[in-house]
């Protein structure tokens, strides 16, 4: 229990010394994005102005992670159990979504993102889905950060899938039961052209992972804070990018 409330110490102190290693930045920073809710609530506020100040948040984040060379950056946006939430927050979600793609595209292309996504996005509004796909096709051969909404996504679905995938291409002869390995079905993951996260980040000061990247991150480092996903500045990040790069990462080997 010590080293989890020493989590919560850490993003609230004042550090001198942020200097990171810039050869050691990770290259896959996933984050799930918590805390919108309580940070209106705190502020007696609807919970669709939490929703927009936590797009605030994208902006500087996502900035951050271009600027440190991050390759990847992937936020948890809309789990398949949001589907559950009041119908009036989801279509808050949905317009939010296509508010921040048409608002932000010019500035992410200008700046090199590739604006990706990932889950079953043929649940979402056709809306939706043309500006992910208008976004996707516009950004696709950019060099800089791939930015991976992860949308109607959950971890559970996504194995199931794979596991369709690979049982289709197993009747077709496109492959046989031999060559089912631990890659062969990394590779139909909706991550399958990515590198796993090496560094998994959650805000609002709960310790799980939410079905989210459950098949990836079986050696991502984990990194907690207790302070809402729209209060999450360049600072937080690089707080958990310098303690990722103090860990052991062994990978179950022995030094």
């Amino acid at each position: 229990m010590k080293k989890l409330f020493a989590f919560f110490k850490r993003d609230k102190e004042i550090s001198n010394n942020l200097d990171l290693d810039m050869s050691k930045i990770p290259k896959h920073i996933a984050i799930i994005m918590d805390g919108n809710g309580r940070w209106a609530k705190e502020r007696n506020l609807p919970r669709a102005l939490g929703h927009k100040a936590g797009v605030e948040a994208i902006r500087r984040i996502v900035k951050e992670c271009n600027k440190l060379g991050v390759g990847y950056l992937t936020l948890y946006a809309f789990s398949t159990e949001n589907w559950n939430r009041p119908l009036k927050e989801v279509d808050s979600l949905m317009k939010l979504l296509v508010e921040y793609l048409k608002n932000e595209f010019e500035e992410l292309n200008a700046n090199d993102v590739v604006i990706n996504s990932i889950g079953n996005i043929s649940k979402l509004p056709q809306i939706c889905r043309t500006e992910l796909n208008n976004a996707y096709e516009k950004t696709k051969n950019n060099k800089g950060l791939t930015l991976n909404l992860a949308l109607n996504y959950g971890g559970r679905n996504e194995i199931v899938d794979a596991v369709k995938g690979i049982y289709i291409d197993l009747r077709s002869g496109k492959i046989s039961k031999d060559e089912i390995t631990e890659n062969i079905l990394s590779k139909y993951m909706y991550t399958g052209k990515i590198p796993d996260p090496d560094l998994i980040i959650r805000p609002s000061g709960e310790l799980r992972l939410s079905n989210f990247l459950l098949w990836q991150s079986a050696y991502s480092e984990l990194w907690f804070s207790d302070i809402n996903w729209p209060d999450f500045h360049e600072k937080q990040l690089r707080l958990a990018i310098s303690d990722y790069q103090k860990r052991d990462r062994r990978f179950g080997k022995v030094r």
